[in-house]
């Protein structure tokens, strides 16, 4: 017999055999196999459900990871702007005592300046009024030790004392 025609019995024993190894599949293979597949199924879904969930859940811890941001940026840059407020009373504050302290300083060295001017100056005149008559003595001693001197610096000063 050739390759393309078929011989009756080679026909009748493959038949034969597919259909008793379909038979023992079904019976014995069939089951725990769709078994095994509805399982793995099942699983797979499952699965997908929970890549699900969890990406849901991903996606809303990344909102409030967003949103815990946002509110952290705002407290900071609120704690900012108030700890520059309080840096510039301070500031201010330290200012305007430096500023009294200084004016009440300068005052105390002004009145000690005056004081001590005034002191000086008084100091100066009275040397200077003991230094002009202890010369104004000399002066005198030696000029009017004669009688005629005498006269002749009284008729000077009462001169002096008409014209002025």
């Amino acid at each position: 017999m050739g390759i393309l025609t078929p011989d009756p019995g080679l026909v009748f024993w493959t038949t034969i055999s597919f259909l008793t190894l379909l038979f023992l599949l079904r019976k014995y293979a069939w089951r725990p196999i769709l078994r095994a597949l509805k399982v793995r199924e099942e699983y797979i879904e499952f699965a997908l459900k929970d890549a699900a969930q969890a990406k849901d859940d991903l996606d809303g811890m990344a909102e409030k990871k967003r949103q815990m941001l946002n509110s952290a940026r705002l407290e900071r840059e609120k704690i900012i702007s108030e700890a520059k407020v309080v840096r510039d009373e301070i500031i201010q504050e330290a200012r305007d005592k430096a500023e009294t302290e200084a004016e009440l300083i300068m005052s105390h060295a002004r009145e000690n300046i005056e004081k001590e001017r005034a002191e000086a100056i008084a100091g100066i005149r009275e040397q200077i009024g003991t230094i002009s008559l202890d010369i104004a003595e000399k002066i005198l001693k030696q000029e009017l030790s004669e009688e005629v001197k005498q006269e002749s610096v009284i008729k000077n000063y009462l001169k002096q004392i008409e014209f002025n």
